[in-house]
């Protein structure tokens, strides 16, 4: 399916791939305002979230990659800069292994780079977490909002332990573009990866980021983009 999406500036075509329950207009605000002033930054709505209608989730992440090819093809983009932080990055990374011919350079944040050992109570609590926006009278109005689709059936892509993508992101060793692992001190699941990645790859690069946790872009917005613009400038040739 082809993406809502929305545009704003000129030059490169940079995509940003929000983070679940999100979409292009109300995630990555700060760097949207940035970054289009060299850019032409391209904001898509993932399955399911904002505009971009749908009903099958049943595939999400291929899906969701799916449509982002179709969607490029669809704006004549042959080349970007893909960023995007948990579910956006999880769907940026895996577009970027199976299309790596698209993507100019990649930057990711708030992945979980290996199978933690008690993976299933991790899972567990943070479907328990979910849940508890059901209950929230004001928390589903406002994603009532802003969401066309039944935005609760997003919920349940995560009910199984095994909808992690681990086997995607604890390899990145075949990437052949330059790529930028962020990730915030807060989050020791996710800071192995500032380890294990360019061990395994030298086209990956990685800071960690003090005072954020998962959400880094949004945390500490103003850090997340001088660390990006330093390695698009001299790293990704942007």
């Amino acid at each position: 399916m082809i993406l809502h999406t929305e545009i704003t500036g000129n030059g490169e075509p940079m995509i940003i791939l929000h983070t679940g329950l999100q979409t292009g207009q109300i995630d990555f605000e700060d760097q949207r305002e940035h970054f289009k002033q060299k850019y032409r930054v391209i904001t898509p709505d993932l399955r399911g979230h904002g505009n971009s209608v749908a009903t099958d989730f049943s595939n999400y992440l291929q899906d969701s990659v799916l449509d982002l090819k179709e969607t490029l093809d669809d704006l004549d983009v042959e080349r970007a800069h893909i960023i995007g932080c948990s579910l956006g990055a999880l769907v940026g990374l895996i577009f970027a292994k199976r299309f790596p011919e698209m993507v100019h350079s990649l930057t990711i944040s708030g992945i979980i780079p290996e199978k933690p050992a008690n993976w299933n109570e991790i899972n567990a609590e943070d479907v328990q977490q979910q849940s508890q926006i059901l209950k929230n009278e004001e928390a589903v109005a406002y994603f009532d909002s802003i969401h066309k689709s039944n935005w609760k059936e997003l919920l349940n892509v995560t009910n199984n332990d095994d909808w992690y993508p681990f086997k995607e992101t604890s390899n990145l060793s075949l990437l052949d573009m330059p790529v930028l692992f962020l990730v915030g001190e807060g989050s020791p699941l996710e800071t192995q990866g500032a380890i294990l990645y360019p061990k395994e790859n030298k086209n990956i690069h990685v800071a960690i980021i003090p005072f954020a946790a998962h959400n880094v872009h949004l945390e500490q917005p103003e850090i997340y983009i001088k660390v990006v613009e330093k390695f698009l400038s001299e790293i990704a040739g942007g």
